[in-house]
């Protein structure tokens, strides 16, 4: 099968050619959707063996996902991966998440940060705000998810056309899983190790409390949409 990954960035020079070159050792190509950085991410990039989609203007996590995510679609792809370009996901896991899809048992696979066999130590806040909105995709629906945040995953050709990206921020994350729970696509979790850096603002230049409560929003707004009202 033919994987491509998708790396969305943003002013991740230090850590993108290193995630790159690493995730190029498992996969057919990989695309780096930029939004707009303002260091040296493209060329890093670039120099890594990257190909990559960029926006002139800062549209959000969401719209540049879509980016790389419809870049891959055009092109001979069975399997689309998507992980941060931060360094948090290990590269080495890749295999291991796209294993379902291809053993023809998952149309979704999603790594998770708190399922036996993970590795990484969550700094407590993070922790705090990903159970909490876990748990609103949980609650009152039987088929669940321990970690339905972490954007390292994977999906096949088809259940991406199914599902589409309309979220231009962060929700995109929980809209997407959200979808293809509704489309009744078989969704899998498998465990995956995270690196958080100790300065914060590797890590992220979000306001954690802000995100938060954005991605929480957009879990209400997602299941009241596609379960009460009926519209993917």
């Amino acid at each position: 099968m033919n994987v491509i990954a998708v790396i969305p960035c943003y002013n991740e020079e230090q850590h993108i050619a290193d995630v790159v070159w690493r995730v190029n050792q498992f996969v057919g190509a990989v695309i780096v959707a930029d939004d707009n950085s303002g260091d040296m991410t493209i060329e890093k990039a670039q120099d890594a063996g990257a190909y990559v989609v960029r926006h002139f203007g800062k549209r959000g996590a969401g719209i540049n996902t879509k980016t790389g995510v419809d870049t891959a679609l055009l092109m001979d792809c069975d399997i689309i991966v998507t992980l941060d370009g931060d360094g948090q996901h290990n590269p080495n896991d890749l295999l291991k998440v796209i294993e379902p899809l291809e053993q023809g048992v998952a149309d979704v696979v999603v790594g998770s940060r708190f399922i036996k066999g993970h590795n990484g130590l969550i700094p407590r806040y993070r922790a705090f705000g990903i159970k909490v909105i876990t748990w609103l995709y949980n609650v009152g629906n039987s088929n669940k998810l321990s970690d339905v945040q972490c954007c390292f995953r994977a999906f096949n050709k088809d259940a991406l056309e199914k599902i589409g990206i309309t979220e231009t921020g962060f929700s995109f994350s929980v809209e997407t899983m959200i979808k293809a729970r509704k489309l009744g696509l078989r969704i899998e979790e498998v465990p995956v190790n995270v690196l958080y850096h100790r300065q914060f603002s590797q890590n992220s230049s979000l306001n954690p409390v802000k995100h938060g409560l954005g991605v929480a929003f957009g879990v209400v707004k997602w299941r009241v949409r596609t379960e009460l009202l009926g519209v993917i």
